[in-house]
């Protein structure tokens, strides 16, 4: 059954007929199938397309060059309700708004004249390539190498665990241009079709096998100039401020799963009877659901807390590790929860319960394990740790 709405405070009547256009898509377009789906490990590419058609596919980007204009606290709830129907698209729509910052934030004004309007637009989807196979955590010690030749660049190595990888079209990179460390990358912006990008077999995962995760090859691809985004070396600073903003999407999505779950567990509550009664009168039961809906609405004002320090301009970074942090251990222990209450049922995959709790699994893992988000917030109270 649909969940019902949360309670929201939306800044404009704009925005709350873009809430209730993306809850109609969600309904109606992504939530019936979704199960089917992601037993099928299908990629609803054509999901892609429709709310890329609808002007949900850049909503925090100017409208200049084709965005929406809206602020993060406006496209973070969009974010939930799309996750709440399926993950894969709530976080695929995160990952292209990820794809999408380094070039609307750092690109020259040619660049996003170029480029920004069919990334925005829908027709194109992106990827981000940080991550590889031996720097995860570690993004400073990336190893692809991005060599200058005349007017282009040519990038060689493999990013991993790349969310959309081998089905983007276009990927933002991060590559090493100069020296070791974190002053020595740069990003660009690579076609999907370059000639010499290729992509592994997608990871057989846990959860979200509709959304195809691989690493991605880079053969001597050839790169102008013209799609280096920001200065030489700036690379690293870029992927920093955009995984702040991501970090929020991906605290959005968590509350989103753990919203679908508490409605699902609340909806089968109501039906079951058990003992000549209906088990939703249970003590036990009622005190668990309340924790659940506790943690869910504790952690959505932390992440609209932090979006909003975002659309002020001011500093938000720990707020947003905290926000991914508290959400998605959140997001954890409500499906955990949710699978219980339903008991056997819960562990059959006749209910989206179990789905949701392998989902929620990987949102404490991804764009920065919870470990790192802890030493985010550490860094911000205590200052950076002693190597004496």
């Amino acid at each position: 059954m649909p969940h019902p709405a949360p309670h929201r405070h939306l800044p404009t009547d704009e925005a709350r007929d873009l809430l209730a256009l993306t809850r109609d898509i969600a309904q109606r377009e992504i939530a019936p199938q979704a199960s089917a789906e992601e037993d099928a490990g299908r990629f609803p590419r054509q999901t892609f397309a429709l709310i890329g058609e609808a002007g949900l596919l850049g909503l925090p980007y100017a409208e200049e060059y084709g965005g929406g204009g809206q602020p993060y606290e406006v496209y973070l709830q969009v974010l939930e309700e799309l996750a709440a129907a399926r993950l894969t698209v709530g976080l695929g729509v995160s990952v292209h708004t990820l794809a999408c910052h380094a070039l609307a934030s750092f690109g020259s004004k040619q660049q996003r004249t170029d480029h920004l309007p069919e990334m925005l637009g829908g027709s194109l989807l992106g990827a981000y390539c940080l991550s590889e196979p031996t720097s995860g955590s570690d993004a400073a010690s990336l190893r692809t190498k991005a060599v200058r030749d005349g007017e282009d660049w040519t990038l060689n190595g493999t990013k991993a665990w790349i969310t959309h990888g081998g089905v983007a079209d276009f990927y933002t990179v991060l590559a090493r241009s100069g020296g070791m460390g974190a002053h020595g990358i740069t990003a660009y912006l690579v076609p999907g079709d370059a000639p010499g990008l290729s992509a592994a077999a997608p990871e057989r995962k846990m959860g979200m096998k509709g959304s195809p995760t691989a690493q991605v090859h880079f053969d001597g691809v050839r790169v102008p100039d013209t799609r280096r985004i920001g200065e030489e070396g700036q690379g690293f600073a870029i992927a920093l401020a955009a995984l702040d903003s991501g970090r929020l999407g991906i605290a959005a999505c968590a509350v989103g799963v753990a919203q679908a779950a508490l409605d699902a567990a609340v909806a089968y509550l109501g039906e079951r009877r058990q003992f000549d009664r209906p088990i939703a009168d249970f003590q036990g039961l009622r005190f668990m659901v309340a924790d659940m809906a506790t943690k869910i609405e504790a952690g959505r004002a932390l992440y609209l807390t932090a979006a909003r320090l975002r659309d002020a301009g001011e500093p938000f970074s720990a707020e947003a590790a905290m926000a991914k942090l508290f959400c998605t251990d959140a997001a954890m222990q409500v499906t955990t929860d949710a699978v219980q209450l339903l008991g056997g049922y819960g562990y059959t995959a006749d209910f989206p319960l179990e789905r949701y709790m392998r989902e929620a699994k990987v949102l404490q893992i991804v764009e920065g394990t919870n470990q790192i988000q802890r030493m985010v917030v550490a860094r911000h109270l205590m200052g950076p740790e002693s190597r004496g």
